[in-house]
């Protein structure tokens, strides 16, 4: 049995998020190994292999300038938040990164409002402050021990910068579903990220040693597969009623840090998860979604 339409781009959302969330984990194994930054630039160079071939098999027509303009500015703000957040998480727990990233979800539903001029519903705020309210639970569990040593300090502050650009990034990917199919907005988006990254490749970079490469070409494979499931979401349903959806990664992320990781699960950490759950639920649509880009 087909689930009802309307909640296929709910259903896309959560696939989406956990697939980035292994992504997360494997991006890590990779970073830990090969350095955040020579890890970013090969992963951007199989993303390109990946999705390169797709777009120029199906395309049909150049973008206009104005599309342009928009897939060039997200790819930058995506380059500034992929950066800042992998080098924080090499510095933190897993779970740890990913609940201090979730202050982004709340800030693009007002960013939303405001530049996109979407009518922020109650159940939209409630649904985001209850996530917001697990977060911080879980948040407080993992803090509230030994005072943090300067690299934590610092890793904290980078996911924090993360967060607010991907925010930005959140609401950006919104527009772009509105006027492009999924394999153009991944296309550009790896080109323009990868662009960016390569400028300071003669400072920084360092070719990865050979056992990182496989685990980056999968992280790339995800990469893709996820951003092309949140533009095919997002252009069916609005921003402030899939953003809430972005809560249920910590959910992911306690699997994904205890298998890799073997993080565990505190006391803390299960109550936030279960707020967090709420509120992805309560965000959940109570009728069809308003039809924007097929």
């Amino acid at each position: 049995m087909k689930p009802p339409r309307d909640l296929l781009p709910f259903l896309v959302t959560l696939a989406a998020v956990g697939l980035l969330s292994l992504m997360d984990a494997v991006m890590k194994l990779a970073a830990l190994a090969a350095g955040t930054y020579a890890t970013l630039v090969v992963r951007n160079g199989f993303s390109l292999a990946i999705v390169g071939p797709v777009y120029l098999a199906t395309r049909k027509g150049r973008p206009t300038r104005q599309v342009l303009r928009l897939h060039a500015l997200r790819g930058v703000v995506i380059a500034g938040m992929s950066f800042t957040f992998f080098w924080g998480l090499t510095r933190l727990p897993l779970a740890e990164a990913i609940a201090l990233s979730f202050t982004a979800p709340l800030v693009a539903l007002y960013l939303a409002a405001v530049l996109l001029g979407e009518k922020i519903a109650r159940g939209a705020i409630a649904a985001s402050l209850l996530g917001l309210a697990g977060v911080l639970i879980i948040a407080w569990g993992r803090m509230d021990g030994p005072a943090a040593d300067e690299g934590t300090a610092l890793g904290i502050a980078a996911v924090l910068v993360s967060s607010l650009l991907y925010a930005w990034n959140l609401v950006l990917q919104r527009q772009q579903a509105l006027v492009a199919k999924p394999v153009e907005v991944a296309t550009f988006q790896t080109i323009v990220s990868g662009f960016v990254f390569l400028l300071f490749a003669p400072w920084f970079f360092t070719w990865p040693d050979t056992a990182s490469l496989p685990w980056i070409a999968a992280a790339a494979a995800m990469s893709v597969g996820g951003a092309m499931l949140l533009v095919w979401a997002y252009a069916r349903a609005e921003a402030q009623a899939l953003i809430p959806l972005e809560y249920s990664g910590f959910l992911w992320a306690m699997l994904f840090g205890w298998l890799f990781f073997r993080e565990p699960v505190s006391a803390p950490t299960l109550v936030g998860a279960v707020l967090i759950v709420a509120g992805c639920w309560i965000a959940a649509p109570r009728k069809p979604p308003e039809l924007t880009a097929a």
